[in-house]
């Protein structure tokens, strides 16, 4: 290593290659790489190696462990990338307004089932917002409030009921 670092030895530096490339083909493929990912980062650390030899203190560490370092930090790199999700295409630009008409149709709207919601018998009325503002299922809601199932799924169908006849 010394001489590769020292005078860029191609011969010692093919000896390198020879017996290190397998070694961290095997650690690759050992930490769940397939062959040619394994074989193609190889040659990458390997090439590191050879651009980067000037960075090399045999008084840090091994050669072995020198190598083997770049090829661990070479598969997280490569486990990073494999791993991050392809960015959405995201629509950028003019988007046209929603129509005021709409928008205060449903201001409207949200205002016709909050007076609707409020005029619910309280028991129904707490019933329905666990279901839909708590995000419970009937089943959530009996183990919470002790109440039967069927109870629960009786005050929520006549609470829907009654929404359904104010909102029309």
């Amino acid at each position: 290593m010394t001489a590769v670092r020292d005078h860029q030895d191609k011969a010692a530096f093919a000896a390198l290659f020879a017996h290190f490339a397998p070694r961290i083909k095997g650690f690759l493929m050992k930490a769940g790489s397939d062959a040619g990912t394994a074989e193609d980062c190889a040659q990458d650390v390997m090439a590191t190696v050879w651009r980067k030899a000037g960075q090399f203190d045999p008084t840090r560490a091994s050669v072995a462990t020198w190598i083997f370092t770049i090829a661990r930090n070479r598969r997280i790199d490569i486990a990073r990338r494999d791993r991050r999700p392809e960015p959405e295409d995201l629509p950028w630009g003019n988007e046209d307004e929603p129509d005021q008409a709409d928008v205060y149709e449903a201001a409207q709207d949200n205002k016709r089932l909050a007076e609707a919601l409020a005029d619910l018998p309280e028991k129904q009325r707490l019933l329905v917002q666990r279901a839909f503002y708590g995000d419970l299922s009937h089943s959530e809601i009996a183990a919470e409030t002790g109440l039967p199932l069927g109870t629960i799924k009786s005050r929520i169908r006549l609470a829907l009921d009654r929404l359904r006849q104010k909102m029309t």
